[in-house]
């Protein structure tokens, strides 16, 4: 009896961190259970500030990596950018990502994460221009804390962690790919 092997499914991501090239490879998994989920990072500049502020500033973020991740894998099955960002909401600071997902014909799929608020501490030194992971770091006496729990880890005692928090909204990005006939 032959043995079939699973589709492979190239998917570079443009960032080495660790958290989000996980996230990357679970969603993938999910979605498209049938193949073989190979993830490649790349160091892909977003081409916005360190720490972008609105939706509008993070997916330009997000779209800026994907677009990096082609131009150095252009044979790839798909590329995908993940940014975070910052907003201020009435009066509290609020922090979220945005997931973009594009294939090889350059299909795009995107969706953002919940939103949560950060503290006051966390809020003053991002509006002085620290970045949010250096912020988080400062306020909570850690290290590298984008590289592991990140805010949402960090506030909720890991009830929640970032490759969660970044997972579910890739899944939600990945859409329009698992269901093509209803995104044509």
């Amino acid at each position: 009896m032959e043995s079939t092997q699973p589709a492979k499914l190239t998917v570079i991501v443009g960032s080495h961190n660790p958290v989000k090239a996980n996230a990357v490879k679970l969603a993938f998994e999910q979605m498209f259970p049938d193949s073989r989920i190979v993830i490649e990072t790349v160091n892909a500049a977003s081409g916005v500030s360190d720490q972008p502020m609105g939706d509008e500033e993070t997916i330009t973020g997000a779209r800026n990596r994907c677009q990096a991740c082609r131009d150095a894998h252009p044979s790839a099955d798909y590329y995908c950018g993940l940014e975070g960002g910052c907003a201020i909401v009435g009066k509290d600071m609020i922090c979220f990502a945005w997931m973009v997902v594009v294939n090889q014909a350059g299909k795009e799929g995107c969706a953002k994460t919940g939103t949560f608020a950060l503290p006051s501490q966390v809020t003053a030194l991002v509006q002085a221009g620290m970045e949010l992971g250096h912020a988080n770091d400062k306020v909570f006496a850690t290290r590298e804390s984008k590289k592991g729990g990140g805010a949402v880890g960090l506030l909720t005692s890991n009830a929640i962690n970032r490759t969660q928090y970044y997972e579910q909204a890739l899944i939600l990005a990945l859409i329009p790919f698992h269901m093509p006939d209803l995104y044509p």
